[in-house]
């Protein structure tokens, strides 16, 4: 009883004592962080911050902005407006040398804006990001801006100020977007125009008939196009001529995407007709039309015989060795094929996937098609598409369609019964393809590395000796795991014609032996 009573005053007498604070551990992080900057001394953040002042004038401009921050937001918007006015005003180049010093200023006066200026005034943040964007096209004239990063500072501009415009009232974003439409008579480079389109939609119903009516006068305005004339002025002629074409085009684009907003594919379908009656835009149209729940008018849509355009090839169909020689053959061939779904004609989409499969050894298309296939017919289907994979003429996109499905096995397979077929040339696929093959198959992964380092050689590309060497070892840990007569000639005799063949390519064999 004694011992309950002595522990219970020990209690309380502990409760009633404040705790003695934890010393602080220090921070053995040196990344700045938040949490390890709050360990110096405010005296020390001063000065640092003062030594980067004297040395960044884009860092000086922030600091000078967060100062006139708390003064309220018109001391910030007239910091902005001198180095906006600064902007409109200067004509000289700007070559690679001064690039970076010029990017991180306009850097610095974005950041002002939506950093400073933004949380105390947005409809003023708004205003000065359009004036920036104004500005664009006699910037961008002057600069080298090979690497784009001066381009992506406007687009980064544009896309916050269609995010800011949409938080707006109805009639303040009304305001801002008639703003915005004023300013596409000096709209070269699309920024203002790329706006708009993210906006617009954004933008309640109520809003879209005044800036649709807007467009129609602007479209109204516009010069019409000049009779063609011959010598001299046919060139400025035709300058004018392709200017005009392009602000009624941008002009007739942003009408489509108030048609869109609106739900309205018969005024999309109109506009699209005028602006390209030879060839408008099928695909855009179906997809509207479907949308709409008119399938059947989306399917005669999506089905119009139409003249040749640019042939569009990437990487990945030379890979696969499918060239679609209509360019968006594919893409309007997936809208078709979603169009007979719509419409209940199962076997006739069907069998545009697998067409589809067959021509391009598209792995999705085949997904697509076997998980529409009823129970018990998958496999085999699968199998028929790995067989017709294998057969291709060119079995590098077979090779291509099977490291990616995966099926590793059959890859291999494929790989050894065409041993010899194998273009070191095709380095994107017969790298990862060897890679991926290493683990289980190692006499595949050791053909395809063969092939790899005799095209290096042969061709003497010198820029990929490094892995070319890599290669090889890789080649001498697989030869391990091979059976002897597995490959002839043997790892030590493959080396040896090597180096009989190629001994003079130092530059190789100093990183091999290396």
């Amino acid at each position: 009883m004694a011992r309950r009573a002595k522990a219970a005053v020990e209690s309380a007498a502990s409760a009633r004592a404040p705790a003695e604070p934890k010393p602080q551990k220090k921070s053995r992080s040196t990344t700045p962080t938040a949490d390890s900057l709050a360990a110096l001394s405010q005296e020390r953040l001063i000065a640092l911050i003062l030594e980067e002042v004297g040395q960044s004038a884009a860092f000086k401009k922030r600091v000078s902005a967060a100062l006139a921050a708390l003064q309220g937001p018109e001391r910030v918007a007239a910091l902005i407006d001198r180095r906006l006015s600064a902007l409109e005003k200067a004509r000289g180049y700007i070559d690679w040398q001064k690039r970076r010093a010029f990017t991180a200023d306009l850097d610095a006066t974005l950041a002002t804006i939506l950093s400073d200026l933004k949380p105390l005034d947005t409809g003023m943040a708004l205003d000065r990001l359009l004036r920036f964007l104004r500005s664009a096209d006699a910037t961008l004239e002057r600069v080298d801006d090979s690497s784009g990063q001066v381009h992506a500072l406007y687009e980064a501009a544009a896309e916050a100020a269609a995010g800011l415009a949409a938080g707006l009232s109805a009639d303040a974003a009304l305001g801002f977007a008639t703003r915005a439409l004023d300013a596409l008579d000096r709209d070269g480079f699309g920024l203002v125009g790329a706006l708009l389109v993210d906006l617009l939609p954004k933008l309640p119903e109520a809003a879209l008939d005044p800036l649709d009516a807007r467009l129609v006068e602007a479209l109204a305005a516009l010069p019409a196009q000049p009779k063609r004339k011959s010598g001299p002025a046919a060139f400025e002629m035709a300058g004018q001529a392709w200017e005009r074409r392009y602000q009624r085009l941008s002009l007739n684009r942003l009408r489509q995407v108030i048609a869109d907003a609106r739900g309205d594919a018969d005024a999309y379908i109109a506009l699209e007709l005028e602006m390209s009656p030879e060839r408008p835009d099928r695909v855009a149209v179906a997809e509207r039309l479907l949308a709409a729940g008119r399938a059947a008018e989306a399917l005669e849509w999506i089905r119009r015989e139409q003249k040749r355009g640019v042939v569009v090839m990437t990487r990945e169909d030379l890979l696969a060795g499918s060239v679609d020689a209509l360019g968006p053959e594919r893409e309007r061939e997936a809208v078709e094929i979603r169009i007979l779904d719509a419409l209940g004609r199962r076997d006739e989409a069907q069998g545009l996937r697998w067409s589809r499969f067959e021509r391009s050894l598209d792995p999705q298309a085949l997904r697509d098609y076997l998980a529409r296939l009823p129970d018990f017919e998958d496999e085999e289907a699968l199998e028929r598409a790995f067989a017709h994979a294998a057969s291709r003429k060119d079995p590098h996109g077979g090779l291509y369609f099977l490291v990616r499905w995966p099926n590793l096995d059959r890859a291999a397979r494929l790989v050894l019964e065409r041993r010899d077929e194998w273009s070191g040339r095709i380095w994107e696929l017969l790298a990862p393809a060897a890679e991926a093959l290493e683990p289980d198959h190692p006499l595949a992964a050791s053909i395809l590395y063969r092939a790899l380092i005799d095209d290096i050689l042969e061709r003497g590309r010198s820029p990929a000796y490094g892995h070319g060497a890599r290669h090889l070892t890789r080649l001498g840990e697989l030869a391990r795991d091979l059976a002897p007569g597995d490959l002839t000639p043997n790892h030590a005799d493959y080396v040896a014609r090597l180096r009989k063949a190629h001994g003079r390519k130092s530059g190789f064999w100093s990183q091999v032996e290396g």
